[in-house]
């Protein structure tokens, strides 16, 4: 376990430009506090100490703001960023270097049994105020935008953005496999928007369609309209 916060460790100094020591980010980062809590709760629920497990886990709410189920399974070099308000579900499944930011929801979409919640890859980062609801799969390197909410498998190398959220391949091509690639895409900004390329490429064809329209009017009166 100490090696794995070692990596959480690791992972802020690597992804916040803020962080100015390693003491720095023990002392004063609520997401390392949270995984810390998870991780002593998880070892417990692996014992089946279900009340244990889950006292620790609201211990850690309480001090953090942020919930995260003894149950769920958590890979390494996690960086819960600022925190406040992100919930993560008890089946839910995270793999390595994931990016996590405020408000962030991996959630379930109702009452049913066994895995109920998603599947998160490898260098995933999931934005301010995105929720993603279900037991379906985040591929790796996949990012989902700020608000978006995810209710469907998303294929490795991906954005989402929107609600519901719409995927867009990042540049129509594949992005370098792990040997080859030491940076996590962090940019929240510069993210694809398909509704409105969609209603660019609407008010583009309207105009076609005005333009035929004045041109067949002016050939019956033959007049310019």
């Amino acid at each position: 376990m100490w090696e794995t916060i070692k990596e959480d460790i690791k992972a802020i100094r690597d992804r916040d430009p803020a962080v100015n020591s390693w003491v720095e980010a023990v002392l004063c980062y609520p997401g390392l506090h949270a995984l810390f809590f998870y991780r002593i709760s998880h070892f417990f629920y692996g014992l089946r100490l279900y009340l244990i497990a889950r006292f620790i886990s609201n211990v850690g709410r309480f001090l953090t703001g942020i919930e995260i189920h003894p149950g769920a399974k958590i890979g390494k070099g996690i960086f819960i960023d600022h925190g406040m308000a992100v919930v993560i579900g008890e089946t839910t499944e995270i793999g390595d270097n994931v990016t996590i930011y405020q408000g962030a929801t991996l959630g379930g979409t109702g009452k049913e049994k066994g895995k109920r919640h998603p599947t998160i890859g490898n260098n995933v980062v999931i934005s301010s105020g995105a929720k993603v609801l279900g037991p379906f799969t985040v591929g790796d390197y996949s990012k989902i935008g700020a608000g978006s909410v995810v209710l469907k498998e998303v294929p490795p190398n991906c954005t989402v953005v929107g609600v519901p959220g719409r995927i867009v391949v990042k540049d129509n091509k594949r992005l370098k496999c792990v040997k080859d690639r030491d940076e996590i895409d962090l940019d929240q900004v510069r993210l694809p928007d398909p509704v409105y390329q969609e209603i660019e490429c609407l008010k583009e064809r309207i105009q076609i369609l005005e333009n035929y329209i004045y041109k067949m009017e002016g050939e019956v009166k033959n007049e310019v309209v």
